[in-house]
């Protein structure tokens, strides 16, 4: 969901046009195959700094739930890439209470849960959220500064994560991991002065929207750089294998294939959240896709 997040490829990314959602969206009509953007992006410009502190984070009313118990209310008969099937949209999931599952209970409210749910119907509150525990992992790094950090809880399943991709011969690099408010304003911003703001939302997440500001989520590459944040990553070892794998760790693919319609993004294979073991494990042996359809949220196509 992330590239390389220093100032200087951000002003690059900002300077320089790049395919747009819509444009790309395009292309699936037409059957081109496979449409992946970035619901977080390069920065665009010189990141102002955050006005936020880890003393100034303010309590949330908390929503509080066990996972659904039901298959998932989409279809997914849509073929990922390789397939000779035509991928086809799926429609947007029901709201369902959610049923008696695990037997722990998570906020989808408190930016501190790893079961928070964000997408463009929840935005983090306060917006300008800062993590209280940022710390860099002990993985291979793909980038610096703030954007090499995550939580200690999801810097801890990952390392254990990337070393056993490595005991299994996949390299596997932190390409972008948190991003802070300030620096959500600058990339945001930076495509609205490029593009307007209705073709911004298509490529970039709204200040205060997104996953890689709470440090639950991150970004993954292969170490060489191959399809690094395009359709043909999904096919890249790292991602093959992170998909296979993540949910033992704690981690599921945020924005799935042919999903879009249900979390606001298309797919983005390298883009790992962490919710934990027992509900990772839990949605992929129930075989529901989405956090929305999960906790039995509704779908959140667009901004409200």
């Amino acid at each position: 969901m992330c590239h390389n997040c220093s100032a200087a490829a951000a002003a690059a990314a900002a300077a320089a046009p790049a395919p747009s959602r819509r444009s790309v969206a395009r292309l699936l009509a037409a059957g081109a195959g496979l449409t992946a953007l970035a619901a977080c992006t390069p920065d665009a410009g010189t990141r102002p700094p955050s006005s936020s502190s880890p003393s100034a984070m303010s309590a949330s009313t908390s929503q509080t739930a066990t996972p659904s118990t039901a298959a998932p209310a989409t279809s997914t008969a849509a073929t990922e890439p390789g397939a000779a099937a035509t991928p086809t949209p799926t429609s947007a999931p029901t709201p369902a209470s959610p049923a008696a599952g695990l037997p722990q209970q998570h906020s989808l409210t408190d930016p501190a849960s790893p079961w928070l749910v964000v997408n463009k119907h929840r935005p983090l509150s306060p917006a300008d959220y800062v993590p209280a525990d940022l710390v860099q992992p002990s993985v291979a790094l793909a980038v610096s500064g703030e954007a090499a950090q995550l939580n200690s809880t999801t810097a801890a399943a990952a390392e254990q994560m990337f070393a056993a991709a490595a005991q299994d011969g996949v390299t596997m690099t932190l390409a972008s991991g948190y991003r802070s408010y300030g620096t959500q304003v600058a990339t945001y911003n930076g495509y609205v002065a490029a593009r307007g703001q209705a073709e911004a939302d298509t490529a970039s997440a709204r200040p205060g929207f997104s996953e890689h500001q709470t440090g639950w989520a991150f970004d993954i590459g292969d170490g060489g750089g191959a399809c690094g944040f395009q359709p043909c990553f999904a096919e890249q070892p790292a991602a093959v294998w992170a998909k296979a794998n993540g949910h033992r760790f704690g981690f599921v693919v945020r924005y799935p294939w042919m999903l879009h319609e249900i979390t606001g993004y298309y797919y983005e294979s390298w883009h790992l959240r962490f919710i934990g073991v027992e509900a990772a494990t839990d949605m992929s042996a129930k075989g529901i896709a989405t956090l929305e359809e999960y906790f039995g949220l509704e779908a959140a196509p667009g901004y409200l």
